[in-house]
């Protein structure tokens, strides 16, 4: 394994920082290669001690709560998750993991790693086990609401991620409705099926909650991502009552990472109630994508396939503006000394 450099957000999630700590140790222990960027307060830096040449700290005890508006992670400069974001953008990381507030992630992400051209808004893709075949889930909620263009790229963004991590040559896609008769589905349902009827996706029509933990039918199964968070949150709470576990204690689908599609960086995001083991399944997950190279495959795969028209304003939504202004000179200076020597020490 080649060596990766990961961003860790200490404070965001639930079980922050204890739990984010105790995962970032059990990855460290795990990957022999890996080396973390922790953002959060200098008061941990003893937790990691026995480790501290893999581990760099970016200081700071400013976090966005789970209840915070997500807004405030861009607001603010010195906010956990968007120093970890910041460390890829400026090249002291290959790839981000938060377990905190996905709007805040998202915000951050948009904002400092930009969409990729062509792509309104990015969606969380969450590879689920089903008992067919593992079933690619997309959006999870990065968004609530969507348009019928918005689940066409979905569909795409789905259908490219299925191909990338799950090795399938022509991804079937579904659309989640009501019932799989063609005219099924509210309004938005309607309008996106004939969208995707269109797109040149392998589309195979609606699919109903069922065949999301079953499978067979599709590959991808395509949502809006207040639906696609409340599928995945009823499958947690049935594999608990299943399993005569504590949701708490359940490791279930919605324990697993996922993965930020349509913007300019490898991003994970996991789940608030995180335990320390989900923690470090985020992080091996975003450095097996490093590894594996699945940004640009993805990007290309994107490239090759045919755009879905009605962008913002009818303009192509590339890279992130550069900031201006001292404060971003003093943090490409900083960033550029992680860096120039990846140990702690050089930050002291």
């Amino acid at each position: 394994m080649r060596p990766v450099r990961v961003a860790l957000d200490l404070l965001g999630g639930d079980r922050a920082p204890d739990a984010v700590v105790n995962g970032a140790l059990a990855a460290l222990s795990t990957d022999p290669e890996l080396h973390l960027v922790l953002a959060g307060p200098v008061g941990l830096r003893p937790r990691w001690a026995a480790v501290a040449d893999r581990v760099t700290l970016l200081p700071t005890d400013e976090s966005v709560g789970m209840a915070d508006a997500p807004v405030r992670a861009v607001r603010t400069s010195r906010t956990s998750v968007r120093l970890a974001v910041e460390a890829v953008r400026h090249g002291a990381a290959e790839a981000v993991v938060s377990v905190g507030s996905t709007g805040a992630v998202v915000a951050a992400a948009v904002t400092e790693l930009g969409k990729l051209s062509g792509f309104r808004r990015p969606a969380l893709a969450a590879v689920l086990p089903a008992l067919a075949h593992p079933v690619v889930l997309v959006d999870v909620g990065a968004h609530a609401g969507a348009s019928d263009a918005d689940l066409v790229r979905h569909g795409r963004l789905g259908s490219a991620f299925a191909r990338t991590v799950l090795g399938l040559d022509r991804p079937r896609v579904g659309l989640l409705s009501i019932g799989t008769e063609p005219g099924k589905g509210d309004p938005l349902r309607k309008r996106a099926d004939r969208g995707l009827t269109g797109s040149g996706l392998n589309y195979i029509g609606l699919v109903e909650g069922y065949d999301v933990p079953l499978g067979g039918r599709a590959d991808v199964v395509v949502t809006d991502g207040f639906t696609g968070n409340v599928v995945l949150k009823t499958l947690e709470g049935s594999l608990a009552l299943a399993g005569a576990v504590p949701a708490a204690e359940q490791r279930g689908p919605s324990r697993r990472a996922a993965t930020l599609l349509g913007v300019a960086g490898t991003v994970v995001i996991g789940h608030g109630a995180a335990s320390p083991a989900d923690v470090a399944d985020c992080i091996a997950l975003a450095a097996a994508a490093v590894r594996e190279n699945h940004l640009a495959v993805l990007r290309a795969m994107l490239e090759n396939s045919d755009p879905v028209t009605d962008y913002d304003d009818g303009v192509p939504i590339e890279a992130a503006p550069a900031p201006v202004g001292q404060a971003h000179n003093r943090l490409q200076a900083r960033m550029a000394a992680v860096v120039a020597a990846p140990g702690e020490k050089a930050r002291r």
